[in-house]
Parts: structure tokens; sequence; C-alpha cells
């Protein structure tokens, strides 16, 4: 995020319920809704100047990724963020190297065992 948003700033940590991780058609993640889990990711204040990078890295405008306001819950409570949205929910079979990074992100950011153990599921669904 610091590459793409430089005056992006984390908040901490914050979970979406009532959704799961996905692998897209693409090999990338997405949120999909699941009324019986939820996903902790990191919370972001990012800059209005700094949204159209972030919208062109997550291809936003060849329909790889949309993105909603959706309610999290943050550590000072619930608040509105912006949420990127795969355009399909796959199955797809995710990268090796993007899982690596995807799995060692949710370490360094201190994400709860469920989300790593969520993650580390997908794992059988990686390619080289």
């Amino acid at each position: 995020m610091a590459a793409r948003c430089p005056g992006a700033e984390a908040l901490g940590l914050a979970r979406l319920p009532r959704h799961a991780r996905a692998v897209m058609r693409e090999g990338y993640l997405t949120l999909v809704r699941d009324p019986a889990r939820e996903v902790t990711g990191v919370l972001w204040d990012v800059p209005l100047a700094d949204i159209a990078a972030l919208d062109r890295y997550e291809g936003v405008g060849s329909g790889l990724y949309r993105k909603v306001q959706q309610m999290v819950i943050g550590l000072t409570g619930a608040r509105r963020a912006l949420v990127y949205f795969g355009a399909n929910a796959g199955p797809g079979v995710m990268r090796r190297d993007y899982f690596e990074k995807v799995l060692a992100a949710a370490l360094m950011n201190g994400l709860p065992g469920a989300d790593l153990a969520m993650i580390e599921a997908l794992k059988s669904s990686t390619r080289r």
C-alpha cells in the first residue's frame, strides 16, 4: 500500500461480517457473502488523491474489481470503508507467489488465527 498510496495510513485491523475469502478465476482473492463467517483485514485511511492509483492497481477500469462501501468493525467501532470485490468469485487457482505474498502480509499485520486458517485453506488451490 505504501508504494501505491504514499499518503495512506494503516488504522489497524477491521472485520467484515458475513463474508469469506475466495479465489477468482483470474487467480486473485476476493470476498464473497457467507452468513456464517467474517474476514479480518487492515483498515487504511487513504487520501482522496490516492484513490485513482488504488483503482488502477485493483483493475477497476478493466472490470477486474469493483469498489463498494461496506460497514466494517474496527478498533473504534463500526465505520464505512471502501472494499474492493472481484468481478467473479471463481472458483479459481491462486498463483503460489501471490499466495505467499498474501500469507506474509496476513502474518505481518497480525490477522487472527481464523483468518490465517482461511488463507491457509486456499493453499491447496495454488499453482506455480
